[in-house]
């Protein structure tokens, strides 16, 4: 079982960071406004609201950046205001010592499952949530969400069933994140364990047989064996070619799971959407799914 950073309390800090795309003041304000309303002080990295072209400093400031964050003696949890792309970049310069010996929380998430996969091969827990960019367009929920769980307080989901679900029960560690991060890193040395795992995966403005293709990626590497159950999140902005691929994306997921009996539950409320709620990635779940509702529940 992966450890849990201490939960925080009231007045606690959370460091800004941007290890990614460059990221508007306008947004980093609401991150701060929204940490304070929750009761929590907040901090920002010195590169936070820089540009190096399309990112928000050169490689080495955005290394820095996140270096301190992971290294700061007072911060407890660690906020990525936006994802994009650039988190690959920093992964191998960081050093994780320190953050080993005093864990924190990282959130965040698209870009930033990089982070969460380096996490979970330290063998840490991490919170796949919103981030600055996204807070005004977000779901109450997708805020009290994550407020809980940076408090210690994890509920349960209970959802309404898609007609796509595959009904039964799954116990086991949830992975995962965005898609194409996931298939990206299946590789490296921070690939996920699958074994035993409940696979959470989201994506957003892919191709369907870019979406096919990972998950033949993942079929060939052993992880869709591995699994207990899969949760589709938000699956936004789809395209397909001029000539139709020829089923959506339901049907092209379920496709892959033909010969396995596993639960399967579609339109889970994470991901690139408004009502991104938030979930502890590395913790022990329970996944029900039924005719009429699915749950999602975390083990004590």
């Amino acid at each position: 079982m992966l450890q849990s950073p201490p939960n925080l309390k009231p007045g606690d800090l959370v460091y800004l960071c941007a290890p990614a795309k460059a990221t508007e003041e306008i947004y980093i304000k609401a991150a701060e406004d929204w940490l304070h309303s929750v009761g929590l002080k907040s901090e920002r990295s010195q590169h936070i609201g820089g540009r190096h072209h399309y990112f928000s400093g050169s490689t080495l400031e955005r290394l820095a950046d996140l270096q301190a964050g992971l290294d700061h003696p007072e911060a407890k949890a660690i906020w990525c205001v936006r994802g994009g792309y650039g988190s690959i970049q920093l992964l191998d310069g960081l050093q994780w010592a320190q953050f080993i010996r005093e864990p924190k929380w990282l959130i965040g998430f698209s870009d930033i499952c990089v982070l969460h996969h380096k996490i979970q091969s330290l063998g840490f827990q991490s919170i796949h949530g919103t981030m600055a960019l996204n807070l005004d367009k977000n779901s109450s929920a997708a805020k009290t969400t994550l407020s809980a769980l940076l408090f210690g307080n994890r509920t349960a989901f209970k959802l309404p069933a898609s007609p796509f679900n595959k009904t039964g029960k799954a116990q086991g560690m949830l992975v995962g994140g965005n898609l194409s991060i996931v298939f990206s890193m299946l590789a490296t040395p921070e690939h996920y364990d699958f074994s035993d795992s409940i696979l959470f995966i989201e994506d957003l403005a892919e191709h369907l047989y870019h979406i096919d293709r990972m998950l033949h990626a993942l079929r060939k590497a052993g992880a869709l064996e591995k699994i207990q159950g899969l949760i589709i999140g938000g699956m936004t902005e789809l395209e397909d070619t001029d000539v139709p691929f020829g089923m959506g994306i339901e049907a092209l997921i379920l496709a892959h799971f033909q010969y396995r009996k596993i639960p399967i539950c579609f339109d889970f409320p994470a991901g690139h959407i408004a009502d991104n709620r938030a979930l502890v990635l590395g913790a022990q779940v329970v996944l029900e799914v039924e005719n009429d509702q699915v749950q999602l529940s975390y083990l004590k």
